[in-house]
């Protein structure tokens, strides 16, 4: 159906894991969370075959969510991805089946009746787009990786591609920017672990992963090290670092059990930590990434009897610094159809405020624009301090770019040529459009003879008036 959903159901544990052991359970409630505010969090809780995605913000009206509750629906086919913009906290990035990339304006409170069309509706890939990410510290400047292989960056400002990464074989799994930006690593179908330089589209390091076939890739903050995740040749789950100007060989590859769910990694610059989390798990481990050998640290896990189908993950600024929470995720739990907060808190007696779990951290405002981003210039993020909590001090805006449509070309290449079906759903969408085509080209030939006639009788008149006699 194509569909963004603004409500979701939450449950809420009052007892929280704590790093070194895990506190009781003392009460659970359940709450439905209808009014959404700041602080957005992502929660990536798309389907095969399901295309609603939820989300939720900060504190809210609690209520029974209605059937009609008002949702996004303006893609034609089901949502892959969506992302939230790391610098205007009201936009967020979705891509589809349908070939697109939207961006859409939540409202100020949240949604007052169903969205449907989107403040920018971006076209360039031939086939389904099933990734999107945003750069780090360069506001405006979008990621886009389609089933065509191809990654292309979108300039909003202009609503346009600027430019194409066509290095890859096969289907992109994923994409992660390293803390400036100034580097993107991707995971392919085809076995293949890249490093490259995004503006130029040039590959700086490559690694055929034969052993280790791998899913996820993560780029661990400034340490100039990657880690993946993926499945052994003996297909046992497996995680593998990288350092990043050497893919030759993994400095250290760990298995970690032989279930079959894919593993998704989250890792904290801050505190140094690696989060693992698996798709249908009930668990979630956690490690230490360190400078020296072993590198990584096993600590310990949450453990829940309900398995996940996806985790979002609550920006920085909006933890509960009092609580020493360093780390807060949202887990969908789909046999219940709940999302269950996981708050990570590190165990402190003291009431003051605890430096050294919250260090400076990326705040909300961009480093960069995109003219100087796409000129060359790397600038690492503008770091704000959590001390004094969050406050909403930026300013910026989304403008949407007022634009004709017209050919996309990038270098040199028609981006919406005619590109043979390769599915019958493929097939089905190209049909539908074509005949959408035929029936404007067909109402406008029959406003042109219309008009044609017109301009005959008009003429006919003119001729037969008295004047010219």
């Amino acid at each position: 159906s194509g569909d963004l959903f603004c409500g979701v159901r939450i449950q809420h544990r009052s007892s929280l894991l704590k790093f070194g052991r895990e506190v009781p359970n003392v009460s659970c409630e359940t709450q439905w969370l209808i009014c959404l505010k700041s602080l957005p969090a992502l929660l990536p809780l798309v389907s095969d075959g399901h295309a609603e995605i939820s989300y939720c913000a900060g504190a809210g009206q609690t209520g029974r969510i209605e059937p009609n509750y008002p949702k996004v629906c303006g893609h034609q086919g089901n949502v892959l991805d969506i992302k939230w913009n790391p610098f205007i906290e009201n936009i967020i990035a979705s891509c589809s089946e349908d070939t697109s990339v939207r961006i859409w304006e939540i409202p100020e409170g949240g949604l007052k009746r169903n969205m449907t069309e989107a403040v920018l509706e971006l076209y360039g890939h031939s086939r389904r787009v099933g990734l999107v990410e945003w750069h780090p510290t360069t506001n405006n400047i979008l990621f886009s990786a389609g089933y065509d292989y191809k990654v292309l960056i979108w300039n909003l400002d202009i609503g346009e591609p600027v430019k194409m990464i066509d290095c890859h074989t096969d289907v992109i799994l994923c994409m992660s920017f390293n803390t400036d930006g100034s580097l993107l690593a991707t995971s392919c179908k085809d076995k293949k672990l890249r490093v490259v330089e995004p503006r130029s589209g040039r590959v700086l390091q490559e690694a055929s992963c034969k052993n280790h076939r791998v899913n996820r890739v993560v780029f661990l903050g400034s340490t100039k090290r990657l880690l993946t995740t993926g499945v052994s040749r003996w297909n046992t789950r497996q995680i593998a670092l990288w350092d990043q100007e050497d893919l030759s060989m993994p400095l250290i590859e760990e298995e970690i059990d032989g279930l079959s769910g894919l593993l998704f990694p989250f890792y904290d610059a801050d505190t140094h930590m690696l989060y693992l989390a698996g798709k249908g798990d009930g668990n979630i481990r956690y490690y230490e990434i360190g400078s020296e050998k072993p590198y990584l640290s096993y600590l310990m896990e949450f453990r829940s009897p309900a398995p996940q189908k996806g985790l979002g993950v609550m920006p920085k600024h909006g933890l509960d610094v009092s609580a020493c929470e360093v780390f807060r995720f949202y887990k969908l739990v789909t046999l219940k159809g709940l999302i269950e907060p996981i708050s990570m808190i590190v165990p402190r007696r003291s009431e003051t405020y605890q430096e050294d779990i919250y260090p400076m951290t990326p705040g909300t405002e961009p480093a960069l624009t995109p003219d100087e981003w796409l000129s060359g210039v790397n600038r690492d993020p503008i770091l704000m301090s959590l001390k004094e909590g969050y406050k909403k001090t930026s300013k910026i805006v989304f403008k949407a770019p007022v634009r004709e449509k017209k050919s996309v070309v990038v270098n040199g290449i028609d981006l919406l040529e005619n590109v043979p079906p390769r599915t019958e759903n493929e097939l089905l969408r190209m049909f539908f459009r074509q005949q959408d085509e035929i029936r404007r080209l067909k109402d406008e030939l029959s406003q042109k003879d219309i008009r044609i006639r017109q301009l005959q009788l008009e003429l006919k008149n003119l001729r037969n008036s008295p004047k010219n006699n």
